[in-house]
């Protein structure tokens, strides 16, 4: 199987400022990557039934605390240095930590500002494949091949996604990687 990734892209809303195109929409792969060295390192992969609809779900969890935000210098230099650990993260709620939902909003302005520079900064990468089952197990390769990479690569993925790779009784599928960018850590050959 062939894969082509397109990108980067902008993180919706913040074309105008990364002076990159808009997502494109449709079912597929994507990739969050900050610009590293040569390329850009990538820090999550996910899968959707469309790219547009997935990312306003993100920036929403994003500006309501719920997923952790980085201080973006660090990330660029390949290094994970969190200004705020998400609650969804964390797996637990804000009824069950009222401290955290007190810190989150006393250090509101600091933490939505990290968060505008985050998004900012994000390259995204897609590739389009239409069969969930296929998005579901090109993801979990993707993060089990970030998780087992060296350093850089293996340190700013979050740990603990659930991912559904191949199952035991699914023949294996060779997938041929393609990008006109250097994606850190995603092999040139990849089994899903």
């Amino acid at each position: 199987m062939h894969v082509s990734w397109s990108g980067p892209y902008s993180w919706p809303g913040f074309e105008e400022t990364s002076g990159l195109p808009q997502l494109p929409n449709g079912p597929g792969v994507y990739l969050w990557t900050v610009q590293y060295a040569d390329g850009y390192l990538i820090y999550v992969a996910g899968l959707t039934v469309g790219f547009r609809k997935r990312f306003g779900q993100h920036t929403e969890k994003y500006l309501a605390g719920g997923y952790t935000v980085f201080d973006i210098a660090e990330m660029h230099n390949g290094r994970r240095k969190e200004v705020w650990h998400g609650a969804e993260w964390a797996g637990w709620r804000w009824t069950e930590r009222p401290e955290r939902k007190a810190e989150f909003i006393q250090r509101g302005t600091e933490i939505r500002d990290a968060t505008n520079l985050q998004l900012g900064a994000f390259r995204v990468f897609v590739t389009p494949i239409d069969i969930q089952r296929l998005r579901q197990r090109m993801e979990a390769a993707v993060m089990n091949c970030l998780y087992a990479a060296p350093s850089p690569m293996c340190d700013l993925p979050d740990k603990g996604m659930h991912l559904s790779p191949r199952r035991p009784d699914e023949e294996p599928i060779t997938v041929w990687n393609a990008c006109g960018s250097k994606l850190h850590g995603l092999p040139e050959h990849l089994s899903i």
